[in-house]
């Protein structure tokens, strides 16, 4: 990884079901970190995939009549169909049927092998087929899966196994000597658990399936899921290929994961890599789960009941702020109909979406829509620009540490002090009197530095009303051009002379 690049990746996502909320929230969440690292002036790669070869997938795909190749391609539009409505910006899609990444899978096999840590024995245990997951009779729970409360199946069958216990002194070590490898802290501590009470070799290889890839030293079994899905995060950079956008990138900066499933990331992942000679990913992040309680609904939503279908009424933007705002990367969250509308409604309604407006139409009916070359120091100003020069500290300090939430919160601090600003300014009492006229304009001119502010600040959580905000006070160029080293209150008007005119509201009520 280069000094000024920056490549994260979220899990690759089995295609047996469409995405759902929580699969969602994570790539919302990768999506503004990798927005926020590209103002930072970053070279930013964010990876983004399909896992299918599983089980599940074949299943569903024979249930529906389809050859398992077809519904994956299928599914692929699906999912990118999804991702492109709520305004995900990955730059790379990976698939697992890919031929780049059959090649990048059998090329580290081959390596592994290569150094004596795959080796051929007899697997009997137990078995989760929806999550795909080898289980010890002490991590289920009354023998059934502890992620899916199903029963594991016991398995037997002739496998080759990976010499994951070779790696343990090794994995500890590096977990203990780099702590920002796990975060947060809970997934850590998890894992240095789990390392420390001894790790067992795992089969990685499947003799009673077929849909998946061929096992190099043995073609009649393939590649067990897992050991084959990890390898998404190098053959999607050309690993096998001596892509130079692999040395470019690699070590990832950042792998985005559920909670669910640190141990393959954690353990698993890096153990190969050790195996194979790679350098380690930076960090993993596991994340928590989002619950969606239906509860109230509103004459405004109508029949609205997903809430991924937000974004055909509202655009993506209420739903990827809502998400992040409610929702810190390092615990549980609900969504609930009651408090996305009470958060839509007060915060971007109300707050957000009245700042902009009120600002413009007062310079459009105290000015004629001219902003002139007028911004004074006094005082009220003084104190604006205090808020939003440490807003954008916060909002910086936040996102470098992955609390997105805090970073939202950050911006909302600078909406809330230019709210505050119009009361304590009144510009319509300032309107009435000729001689206010200068402290009138400059006073509407500290509103619109404000939104010039907020606009870049809002960018990675909502990209949409970034964009419509910075065109709706009549900006050349777009908020994602701007930098954040750069960013800053500025001594006079910026882009003086040019003129506002009204717009439509940013956030319609939500009328319950």
């Amino acid at each position: 990884m280069g000094r000024d690049t920056f490549f994260l990746t979220t899990a690759i996502d089995y295609v047996n079901n469409v995405p759902h909320l929580g699969t969602a929230y994570e790539k919302i969440a990768a999506d503004a970190i990798a927005r926020f690292r590209r103002l930072r002036g970053e070279d930013t790669f964010f990876l983004m995939g399909n896992d299918e070869h599983s089980t599940n997938v074949e299943k569903e795909a024979v249930a529906r009549g389809m050859d398992p190749q077809k519904y994956c391609d299928m599914m692929a539009e699906t999912f990118q169909e999804i991702w492109r409505k709520l305004d995900i910006s990955y730059d790379g899609f990976i698939r697992t049927t890919d031929d780049r990444h059959v090649r990048g899978v059998q090329k580290l096999f081959a390596e592994i092998h290569r150094q004596g840590d795959i080796y051929p024995g007899a697997y009997e245990g137990r078995y989760c087929v929806s999550c795909e997951a080898f289980y010890t009779e002490k991590d289920l729970v009354d023998g059934r899966c502890p992620s899916h409360n199903t029963e594991a199946k016991w398995i037997s069958e002739k496998n080759h196994f990976f010499r994951l216990s070779k790696y343990r002194d090794r994995l500890l070590r590096h977990i203990e000597e780099h702590p920002e490898f796990i975060v947060p802290a809970i997934r850590r501590n998890e894992i240095l658990n789990v390392v420390k009470s001894g790790l067992e070799d795992v089969s990685v290889s499947r003799s009673s399936f077929r849909w998946g890839i061929p096992l190099p030293v043995d073609t009649s079994q393939t590649i067990y899921v897992w050991f084959d899905a990890l390898i998404n995060y190098i053959s999607a950079m050309g690993y096998a290929d001596g892509d130079a956008r692999f040395s470019k990138y690699w070590p990832a900066a950042l792998h985005i994961i559920g909670k669910d499933i640190t141990r393959f990331h954690c353990v698993l992942w890096p153990a190969m890599l050790m195996s194979a000679g790679i350098e380690l990913p930076k960090t993993v992040l596991g994340h928590g789960f989002v619950s969606f309680k239906g509860e109230k609904m509103s004459k405004s939503l109508g029949n609205i009941v997903n809430p991924l279908d937000v974004a055909d009424k509202f655009g993506p933007d209420p739903l990827r702020y809502f998400l992040l705002r409610e929702v810190p990367l390092d615990r549980d969250g609900d969504f609930s109909w009651e408090l996305f509308i009470e958060r839509y409604n007060a915060d971007l309604a109300n707050d957000l979406g009245n700042l902009v407006s009120r600002t413009v139409a007062m310079i459009v009916r105290y000015n004629g829509g001219l902003v002139e070359d007028l911004l004074s120091d006094d005082e009220r100003t003084g104190e604006l620009k205090s808020v939003a020069e440490s807003s954008i500290r916060d909002y910086s300090a936040a996102m470098d540490e992955y609390k997105i939430d805090e970073a939202v919160q950050s911006t909302w601090k600078l909406i809330r002090r230019a709210n505050q600003f119009i009361e304590e300014t009144a510009p319509w009492q300032l309107a009435k009197e000729q001689s206010k006229r200068e402290q009138l304009l400059s006073a509407l001119n500290a509103l619109l530095e404000s939104i010039r502010i907020i606009s870049v600040l809002l960018l990675p959580v909502m990209p949409g009303k970034s964009a419509q905000i910075w065109k709706s006070i009549c900006l050349s160029g777009s908020p994602d051009a701007q930098r954040l080293g750069s960013l800053g209150w500025s001594g006079s008007v910026v882009e003086a002379g040019r003129k506002v005119a009204q717009v439509e509201p940013l956030f319609p009520r939500i009328s319950t």
